[in-house]
């Protein structure tokens, strides 16, 4: 009888680790289980073949703030917010405390405007980190302060 394959033993290639993206996280750029699915498809038969040196980690992160092991991986793949977020000036007093938004960005990107009582955000210095939507009051990422 053919033994199945059990993923992480031997010379063959783990269960990759991953975050959950979108169902907890608040910076999240995408959820990574299509994107686990979708590289396990594809190596799924370069690892059957136990040709590997040794046993190969793989990870995905969701964003830079990489909760899933990602730096401890061999293979990593990371996902990039690549647009600065916009302001939408109507709802940003609603929904988000200024000063906690303002002290999210680790580049000071953000900064309070007090002619519009919202926020202005320095393009230049945006390092794309998406931790602007943690301080929503709802705790998701709606859409209601950043487009």
């Amino acid at each position: 009888a053919r033994r199945a394959r059990r993923a992480g033993r031997g010379h063959g290639g783990p269960n990759i680790v991953h975050t959950q993206g979108w169902v907890h996280c608040h910076s999240a750029c995408t959820d990574a289980s299509g994107i686990v699915k979708a590289v396990m498809d594809e190596l799924y038969d370069y690892f059957t073949t136990k040709e590997l040196p040794n046993k190969v980690r793989l990870a995905v992160a969701c964003c830079v703030n990489m909760c899933g092991a990602v730096h401890y991986s061999d293979i990593a793949v990371v996902a990039v917010h690549r647009k600065v977020p916009t302001v939408d000036e109507e709802n940003v007093g609603k929904m988000c405390e200024i000063p906690t938004t303002v002290a999210s960005r680790p580049t000071s990107a953000i900064r309070p405007n007090p002619k519009t009582k919202s926020i202005t955000i320095n393009d230049e210095k945006c390092m794309y980190c998406g931790n602007c939507y943690t301080p929503l009051r709802t705790g998701s990422t709606c859409g209601n302060c950043y487009t």
